[in-house]
């Protein structure tokens, strides 16, 4: 988005720039099934993170077309969830000494042989069908947007309401905090992340830091909710039942790791109370505008 334009027709060029990018990797056979999904699954929060955005100036369509996004990722899940296992696998056993080598292969194999699975069934041509056919849907959506009037000023409302809401989930005590919060600040972080690159253009040099900021920020929060799934494959009848009790404790230490780092750098990110965020929005806009004349 650039400063001198028309905020909402260039939000639109955003939209189908996304849902362009999201069908050339499902229509791309040269890829394997899990990268298809993968890079579909991000096209998707971007396109969710924006629809987010834009929610009360598209309306019903609008609304619709984020929930039927929001579905069509759960159905692709699968192989992510075997995947965070996995990552959160290695995050604990890189720090713990209480494994042998055997069990250390048994375990990753086992999570592996998972992922795998899920990967076989990740994108058959019923599935594929199933995602053009949503994002030929969104597009033509896209095209009736009535976005001619949105300035910046409706714009930088809606990004300090995404801000205030991920601000406002931040844990007083974080040790305390449930693995149900930790997941849904998440998903905040990563819808102001995702906007938030929208006017990077207008702020290169402290916007891509910001932006960077919130990304790590997420990867914390991230890594943290690996080991969540990882934790609930050592339940009574899961795959990773056997080693509940070796790898209890040190899935709990690598968890306080990462939540300290999450709590400063959210610190950072979130200083800022939301009206003095949108202030730095508008000035923003203000001095790309000025650069464009």
């Amino acid at each position: 988005m650039r400063g001198g334009g028309t905020a909402g027709e260039s939000l639109r060029v955003v939209a189908r720039g996304i849902l362009a990018d999201s069908r050339a990797a499902i229509e791309d056979n040269t890829r394997s099934g899990a990268a298809a999904v993968h890079d579909f699954r991000k096209g998707m929060k971007r396109w969710r993170a924006l629809l987010r955005l834009l929610e009360p100036y598209v309306g019903e369509p609008g609304r619709k077309v984020r929930l039927d996004a929001r579905d069509l990722a759960r159905q692709l899940a699968g192989p992510r969830d075997a995947q965070s296992a996995l990552d959160g696998l290695n995050d604990t056993l890189k720090h713990s000494a209480k494994f042998s080598r055997r069990s250390l292969h048994t375990l990753r194999d086992r999570i592996d042989e998972l992922r795998k699975q899920a990967e076989s069934n990740s994108l058959n041509p019923k599935k594929r069908s199933r995602m053009i056919g949503y994002v030929r849907r969104a597009l033509r959506v896209v095209d009736r947007w009535p976005l001619g009037r949105i300035g910046f000023d409706d714009v930088a409302e809606r990004l300090t309401q995404t801000y205030r809401r991920a601000r406002g989930m931040i844990p007083e005590k974080w040790p305390d905090a449930s693995a149900d919060d930790l997941h849904e600040l998440r998903r905040r972080v990563i819808e102001h992340r995702h906007q938030m690159e929208l006017i990077e253009p207008l702020w290169p040099r402290l916007g891509k830091v910001w932006v960077e900021e919130a990304q790590r920020l997420r990867d914390r929060l991230g890594r943290y909710q690996d080991l969540v799934v990882l934790m609930q494959m050592t339940a009574p009848h899961q795959p990773l039942a056997p080693w509940r009790s070796k790898l209890a404790a040190p899935i709990a230490e690598r968890q306080g790791v990462h939540l300290a780092v999450a709590a400063r750098l959210s610190g950072r990110l979130f200083a800022e109370r939301p009206k003095a965020f949108r202030r730095r929005l508008q000035a923003i806009w203000k001095a790309g505008a000025h650069r464009a004349d």
